[in-house]
């Protein structure tokens, strides 16, 4: 049975500077196999997401200490032992030291980004966008996302966006490939629930309008 995995960005949803990414990808694919022979792949993940998310957004004059070329590399070394020591697994810290060296920090959303495509990869999911009509919450992305899974047979590393003015209801891009609901049957019924839905809501907006 596929499993579900969604992620929150995917570069098919999202344009992004194809240098950079091919890049990346090497970067990428390098600190998930030294994490893998130290066991720890999940947590250096982790660790790498969050500083690219949440700690250096809420430091911005680190973060352009850091991509400076003008900055010594020997002091941007020391401002992540500084910063980062006994915080975050050696491999983490070897990781973005290495990156310091050479004159990579400037890529690092990507390189994270490209760390999530390397384990996708690695486990056989394969990147999906999946568009709807409306917006749908976490639960019922997971049920969609599964029931596309199983409908498609494949494991989906995928994203969710969505257009108002789908009248499928539902399309499910898979890398290069898009699912209609002629090449996926099973689709055919969850693109149909999803129109009713979006239907559903519209008419209830008129009704609130009108009594209004």
């Amino acid at each position: 049975m596929p499993t579900s995995h969604a992620t929150a960005r995917s570069p098919l949803a999202t344009p992004r500077d194809i240098g950079a990414v091919q890049i990346a990808g090497v970067y990428a694919e390098a600190i998930v196999d030294a994490a893998e022979r130290k066991q720890c792949r999940d947590e250096v993940i982790d660790e790498m997401t969050r500083l690219v998310d949440e700690v250096l957004p809420s430091v911005p004059n680190v973060v352009s200490v850091l991509q400076s070329p003008r900055v010594a590399t020997s002091d941007k070394a020391a401002i992540i032992r500084k910063t980062l020591s006994g915080k975050v697994t050696t491999t983490t810290l070897n990781s973005l030291l290495v990156l310091a060296d050479h004159g990579r920090l400037g890529i690092l959303p990507e390189i994270v980004w490209e760390l999530r495509r390397e384990v996708d990869r690695r486990e056989g999911r394969r990147e999906a966008l999946l568009t709807t009509a409306s917006q749908l919450d976490a639960s019922e992305q997971a049920d969609l996302l599964k029931s596309v899974e199983k409908s498609l047979g494949m494991s989906l590393a995928a994203s969710f966006t969505v257009n108002p003015d789908l009248l499928g209801g539902l399309v499910v891009r898979v890398e290069d490939t898009v699912y209609d609901q002629s090449v996926a049957t099973g689709l055919v019924r969850l693109a149909e629930q999803l129109k009713q839905r979006s239907i559903h809501e519209i008419q209830h907006r008129r009704d609130r309008l009108g009594s209004a």
